[in-house]
């Protein structure tokens, strides 16, 4: 064993660290690409199936919620199993399970092929950005997390648009199809290319059975919650309420029983590191940002300024070019900097595009979404480069895959919160604001009455008798004020996330400065 492990290690530093960058970042643009890729199939999905599109949604949450449970295992699994191994398999699975998907010929089997597929997925994530930490020596580790930064930011924004494309030109099943070709990629380069270090190897510890059955039912239920707690009117369910205790329990009984665990499938005390807390903390921020923003433009694009599916997927590119742009510049000037501040400055920088966001009104055009969001793209770029490369600067080769699965994790969360928090405030303070435009559009109010003798005039020119007239000019008059009560919810949301983004600003200064040596790495 130890010749072997000798070998192995000698083995590794011949591969160039970016053949291995490649081969891992295949599976994982694949698997973070079908998190969002979906979504626009959805209507598509439910009349070919012969479902509704509520029940449609449950390909989605599927995935999700079996792709949480696996992700802050996958330190124990890659210890278990081997990292190369666990790759192996999980690429695998997700490709397997995908050509199932796209064959599915009932709605209950493709979401049953779907939690296989989010369940094979959710390890590639963190293994991605564990081999990738320990692939690169630590002055160039800037550049590694700048190239996966690529696949985790700009995969959930590529997804709707060539979701779109894909449907729209051939059929929703595509959608799966297209991961097989990917998917084969990168498990050859994988069997070639990709080698465990030392000092991953088997044990005879015990497996932790209460421990993963207890964050199983935790994370699930957390997810379900998120996921259908707008839907239905959140706590005035009692399935939605009775999941809200089962997540807190079980979750809380995990990290009683993981703190004095002898064998724990997941080492909480990685977060005694001050710099690691600070930096999941700020990741989870950064989900909820991210993934809620994420939610608001497609739905104004296309409901209150008439974008079609796929022109609202490209009037969302300038995000992703700009995270492309960002994430090559950032990764290879960082180590020019104290990365802390280019993590401040995205913050700011951020927070100012959510800002101007929050300033547009119903008359926007395309050059007006798009400046915001390519500066937005590019403050992505300087808060994840720095944050991934700060955040695991002090965590051991032992601990990575571990804390990289909690950091994930925590990301997926914060994300899943975000557009759970986003959908809800945007409903709650459109019927707010309804409330307060629709009390000033009466028959008392002379700029009111100007506008509906316009519209009835307008209507009985067309043709439509004065019972008719009045009925639709009524129906005109409430869908204009609904109009402007969505959009100022929208403003109202994206100041909250602007604020957001300016409250953590201060946690920057938790963080350790890493020290970027110009040793090799110590397993080479």
């Amino acid at each position: 064993m130890p010749e072997a492990g000798h070998k192995e290690a000698h083995a590794h530093p011949h591969v160039n660290p970016w053949i291995i960058a490649i081969a891992v970042m295949l599976g994982t643009f694949m698997e973070v690409l079908d998190t969002t890729v979906v979504n626009v199939s959805l209507p598509h999905i439910a009349g070919s199936l012969s479902a509704t599109i509520d029940e449609a949604t449950w390909v989605i949450t599927s995935y999700l919620v079996a792709n949480a449970m696996i992700l802050p295992i996958t330190g124990w699994l890659a210890n278990h199993f081997g990292r190369k191994r666990l790759l192996m398999m999980s690429v695998t699975g997700f490709t397997v399970a995908s050509f199932f998907c796209g064959l599915a010929p009932t709605l209950p089997i493709l979401i049953f092929f779907r939690i296989v597929q989010g369940a094979a997925g959710g390890a590639l994530v963190p293994l991605s950005q564990a081999v990738l930490l320990e692939s690169f020596p630590p002055e160039q580790r800037g550049k590694a997390m700048g190239f996966w930064g690529q696949g985790i930011v700009v995969a959930p924004i590529v997804g709707p648009v060539l979701g779109g494309w894909l449907t729209d030109s051939y059929s929703w099943r595509w959608v799966f199809y297209i991961n097989i070709p990917v998917g084969i990629a990168s498990i050859i380069m994988t069997s070639l290319f990709i080698f465990d270090p030392p000092y991953i190897r088997r044990t005879a510890s015990r497996i932790d059975y209460w421990g993963m059955g207890m964050l199983a039912v935790g994370i699930g239920s957390l997810q379900v919650m998120l996921d259908k707690g707008q839907e239905q009117d959140w706590f005035s369910s009692r399935w939605i309420t009775a999941l809200l205790f089962a997540a807190a329990g079980f979750m809380i009984a995990f990290v009683v029983r993981e703190l004095y665990a002898k064998d724990p499938v997941v080492q909480l005390r990685v977060f005694r590191d001050r710099t690691y807390s600070a930096g999941v903390l700020l990741m989870t921020v950064l989900g909820f940002v991210l993934y809620g923003s994420m939610v608001l433009l497609p739905i104004w694009l296309q409901t209150l300024l008439g974008y079609p599916a796929v022109q609202a997927g490209i009037a969302l590119a300038p995000r992703g070019i700009g995270s492309f742009i960002g994430m090559t510049v950032i990764g290879r000037i960082m180590h020019l900097f104290d990365p802390r501040k280019l993590l401040a400055a995205g913050l700011l920088l951020g927070a100012g595009t959510l800002y101007r966001l929050s300033m547009m009104n119903l008359d926007a055009g395309y050059w007006e979404f798009f400046w915001p969001q390519f500066l937005q793209g590019v403050s992505l770029a300087m808060l994840f480069v720095p944050l991934t490369t700060i955040t695991m600067s002090n965590i051991s080769r032992e601990s990575m895959g571990n804390a990289t699965s909690m950091f994930n994790l925590l990301r997926n969360l914060g994300g899943g919160i975000g557009i759970a928090g986003v959908s809800t405030l945007v409903t709650r303070f459109s019927q707010k604001q309804i409330n307060i435009l629709g009390a000033h559009v009466t028959a008392y109010n002379p700029k009111a009455r100007m506008m509906m003798s316009q519209l009835e005039a307008g209507l009985r020119g067309h043709g439509a008798s004065a019972a008719v007239a009045a009925h639709q000019s009524s129906g005109m008059m409430f869908g204009m004020v609904e109009r402007q009560a969505t959009i100022l919810s929208y403003i109202s949301v994206f100041q909250i996330l602007a604020l957001i983004f300016l409250a953590m600003t201060p946690l920057v200064l938790l963080m350790k400065r890493p020290s970027h040596g110009t040793k090799p790495v110590a397993a080479h």
